[in-house]
């Protein structure tokens, strides 16, 4: 693939609105980001598939805030993955990791489905809104843990708006991410049901949206056959990627914030700490650890 057509294909969102301003519509290509969240985090082939649905679901989720807000999606259960988090902006920022990175399952048993890595627990979504103090904060209990069926439940429950969504994530025969990416469809206020219910069955029957990349689809195309028979028209499109802000500075400052006694443990002491969003190292030196040990002890005096 030449370098123009690469770049036309990058991962990217596109959001359009149905004409009549029946429903809106996300559609969106993560598949650099779900194949970097792999490689970061050394991920099995499991959790590629059920972080990178959960990426794909924030960034959908985002494209309704506005500039830097973000949304975070956090499940916690009982199986062997144990926690899954995704974070994401408007700006088109994500990022996430998984608490086990290397777990798998057995499928020699039938009764085994990739909900199992999850478990019984819960989904918890987080908004950080312009002008408010606090985020705010839904959960609902963990039905399937396939990350799809419980972000639909999620949008019923929890943000009561009829919605559908479509996540695929599809792999390579040695785990590296093939395609990914997804679709979000929300009723507008006071529109007929009979449209989305249409929609809805229109979804059942449409090609998993990773074999639409596979066939050289885009998200353009993606958005004007997840709509049918309605007719949309695009609003906004931007580039995605994963991205973390994390920096020695914030760590510096994160340490800045333990009390005397930890900081005295740990006077001039190296640090090396790992972010647990994407895996880089940062270094915190002896000297600058010295420096805010004695910055804290300056504020007993």
């Amino acid at each position: 693939m030449s370098i123009k057509e690469n770049f036309k294909f990058k991962d990217r969102l596109i959001k359009g609105i149905e004409n009549d301003g029946r429903f809106k519509i996300s559609v969106v290509k993560t598949t650099e980001v779900v194949q970097t969240a792999k490689q970061n985090h050394n991920l099995s082939m499991l959790n590629t598939v059920l972080l990178g649905r959960s990426l794909t679901a924030a960034i959908l989720l985002a494209s309704e805030l506005k500039g830097e807000e973000r949304i975070k999606i956090r499940l916690e259960g009982s199986g062997p993955v144990g926690m899954i988090t995704a974070e994401a902006n408007h700006a088109g920022e994500i990022r996430g990791y998984v608490q086990h990175p290397e777990t798998e399952l057995d499928y020699s048993d039938e009764t085994t489905s990739i909900g199992d890595g999850i478990g019984i627990g819960l989904l918890v979504v987080s908004k950080t809104l312009y002008n408010e103090a606090e985020p705010r904060i839904s959960s609902i209990e963990i039905i399937k843990g396939d990350i799809l069926s419980d972000m639909a439940h999620y949008m019923v429950q929890s943000e009561q708006i009829p919605s559908a969504f479509l996540l695929d994530v599809s792999l390579k025969d040695n785990g590296d991410v093939l395609q990914a990416g997804g679709v979000l469809v929300q009723r507008m206020p006071g529109a007929d049901d009979t449209v989305m219910d249409m929609l809805q069955l229109h979804l059942t029957e449409l090609p998993p949206v990773a074999k639409l990349l596979e066939d050289g689809k885009y998200v353009d195309e993606i958005m004007w056959l997840a709509s049918r028979p309605f007719q949309v028209k695009e609003l906004e499109r931007q580039p995605i990627h994963f991205f973390c802000r994390c920096s020695p500075e914030r760590f510096i400052n994160a340490l800045s914030m333990l009390n005397y006694k930890d900081l005295r443990e740990l006077k001039g002491e190296k640090q090396e700490i790992i972010c647990h969003y994407c895996g880089r190292k940062h270094i915190v030196s002896k000297k600058e650890m010295t420096a805010i040990y004695e910055a804290a002890r300056a504020k007993l005096n």
